[in-house]
């Protein structure tokens, strides 16, 4: 087997499906790309057994035939290589002979025949949207997945799917998101649970642009097909939480503040808040927020104030400034909307102005105020 492809193509293609393959893997096959070419097309495939990405590029080649080349070894030599035609030449026994402009390496290739099987796109169901509305979407809701392994339903991204939109929902008990495109219309009610690295990967390897996407599928499996892009992996097997029961159905205290600004000053006074609680207390009255936090062990504390539009009682309320930090973070515009009621009540985070097509909310749990 022997093609000739440009090595900064290569390095650009394999880029977007190396951060599938896991370091320390109990199978070392896992730690290879799969090669495959067929009529002068070149396939390569990454896999953690859980996720597989495939992408495809055009070489210069004669012949067809599959090999498995260590992902490492290849990816460094290539961030090391000028642009250049690249040789592979590849024997009966996946030696592997790469020749450049100015060199040639050898590296031993496995049997493709172990590479694990991709998973078969049987009985799905499909529709399409633009890459900028599902990387939106993904960007709107992968900060608030749980890293928790002891509840699995909460590791990933809860889609929602039926005619009058596509609503993805994360949540890891501390905060909730629900986002919803209006634009995307799915064939049939339904819903699932995508886990949390494959979406994160997406985000690396989609466009911000209006190019089509197909998403599909099935009982087990996600499907994405971008151009010569696809992605597939196993769905989380389990029950999403019925996020609808906490969020508060009346928050009447409204309040309205600067999202740059109160970012800022989070950052400001979470520097002497507990480092164990990130907690800062929001004191509203009138028309002036004060932010205040203190860490009792090391003697720290601080109070930061700013000028805000507020309809309500006075109030004071306790949240983690880490996670109020993250909220702000994906809201869009220069203001946001919190609704608030008890100390003890959630509170809700909106943009005080949304596209037509999309309808953001979150929502962050409020600490004991010390």
């Amino acid at each position: 087997m022997k093609f000739i492809v440009s090595s900064s193509a290569l390095l650009k293609q394999l880029q977007q499906i190396v951060g599938v393959i896991n370091n320390n893997t109990v199978l070392p096959i896992l730690e290879d790309f799969l090669f495959e070419i067929d009529k002068k097309k070149l396939s390569v495939v990454a896999t953690d057994l859980e996720t597989v990405m495939r992408v495809q590029l055009d070489v210069e080649a004669k012949t067809v035939g599959k090999v498995c080349i260590p992902a490492k070894i290849l990816m460094d030599s290539l961030k090391n290589l000028p642009n250049q035609p690249l040789t592979f030449n590849v024997d009966e026994k996946f030696g592997i002979e790469i020749t450049s402009d100015t060199g040639k390496y050898k590296v031993m290739g496995e049997n493709p025949e172990n590479f694990p099987k991709e998973p078969s796109p049987d009985g799905t169901t499909a529709f399409t949207t633009t890459s900028l509305a599902l990387l939106t979407s993904i960007n709107k809701s992968l900060f608030a997945v749980s890293n928790d392994d002891l509840r699995p339903a909460m590791t990933g991204v809860f889609f929602e799917l039926d005619n009058s939109g596509l609503q993805l929902v994360a949540t890891d008990a501390h905060r909730l998101v629900r986002y919803k495109r209006k634009d995307v219309r799915c064939p049939k009610k339904d819903s699932f649970i995508v886990p949390r690295k494959p979406l994160a990967l997406l985000k690396a390897a989609l466009p911000n642009n209006a190019d089509e996407i197909t998403v599909s599928y099935n009982s087990n499996h996600f499907f994405i097909k971008h151009g010569d892009t696809q992605m597939s992996c196993r769905l989380i097997d389990a029950r999403f939480p019925d996020y609808k029961v906490v969020i508060p159905a009346d928050n009447p205290y409204k309040l309205i503040v600067n999202k740059t600004d109160f970012q800022n000053k989070l950052r400001q006074i979470s520097v002497v808040s507990n480092k164990s609680t990130n907690q800062v207390a929001l004191s509203i009255a009138g028309s002036e927020l004060e932010l205040m936090a203190q860490d009792v062990d090391l003697g720290n504390s601080g109070d930061e104030r700013m000028a805000c539009r507020y309809d309500g009682e006075d109030l004071t309320i306790a949240f983690n400034a880490k996670f109020l930090i993250e909220v702000l973070s994906v809201v869009d515009g220069e203001e946001v909307l919190v609704e608030l009621s008890t100390p003890t009540k959630a509170g809700i985070i909106k943009p005080t102005d949304q596209e037509e097509n999309e309808d953001l909310m979150m929502l962050v749990m409020p600490l004991m105020l010390n």
